[in-house]
């Protein structure tokens, strides 16, 4: 089904955040979108830029994408989920960017899943949320990570908790059914939670 986790759980009702700026690696920003919007998400690409972000093709400049929500409008809690696309301009820039730190520290502080691959783990050093976690990278984040205090593996994904990693594009069909995954699990969660605040926890008594 279309709409449907590899787990059989659905995405429907969850809004995921996909925190990007100009020079993000094009497939590894269409791809994941690709997928979590055939599970019934509703994805947004949030920037601190307005108008288009342009993605990078490998060796040259790709396509523009509309940006959908602009960073400093942005409040991380009305988003499920976080999906960081790697691209090393994209990263580097965002990691200079404080606005764009506070915003993924918004989502690890607050226990919600997130998803990071390539050069995107630029940014959970500078949250400070890279530190405990397993995770992997492009090979050249990996002196930063473990200086950051990670667990850095040689792997096409890992999932650490609420965390899933990626090296590269060649891994992005691991990447996408890991993400999709752990975001349907979630989804899971807050079905149950909004169940049981919707009827205050109260079942009818036995007859």
């Amino acid at each position: 089904m279309a709409n449907a986790t590899p787990q059989g759980e659905s995405l429907i009702g969850l809004k995921i955040a996909i925190l990007a700026t100009d020079g993000f690696e094009q497939s590894e920003l269409t791809e994941p979108r690709k997928a979590l919007d055939a599970a019934g998400a509703d994805t947004e690409i949030v920037s601190p830029k307005q108008g288009n972000v342009r993605g990078w093709k490998m060796k040259e400049w790709g396509e523009e994408i509309p940006v959908d929500q602009a960073l400093d409008d942005a409040d991380p809690k009305d988003y499920d989920a976080l999906v960081l696309p790697g691209g090393v301009i994209n990263a580097d820039a965002l990691r200079m960017q404080p606005a764009a730190i506070r915003f993924v520290k918004a989502f690890f502080d607050a226990d919600k899943p997130v998803g990071v691959i390539c050069h995107a783990p630029w940014a959970l050093i500078e949250s400070g949320h890279a530190r405990g976690h397993r995770l992997t990278s492009w090979p050249s984040l990996k002196t930063d990570l473990i200086n950051a205090g990670a667990d850095w593996v040689d792997e096409e994904v890992v999932v650490d908790g609420k965390l899933v990693s990626s090296r590269k594009p060649d891994d992005l069909p691991a990447f996408n059914r890991e993400i999709t995954r752990l975001f349907g699990q979630s989804n899971t969660l807050h079905a149950g939670r909004r169940t049981a605040a919707t009827d205050g926890g109260i079942r009818p008594a036995a007859e």
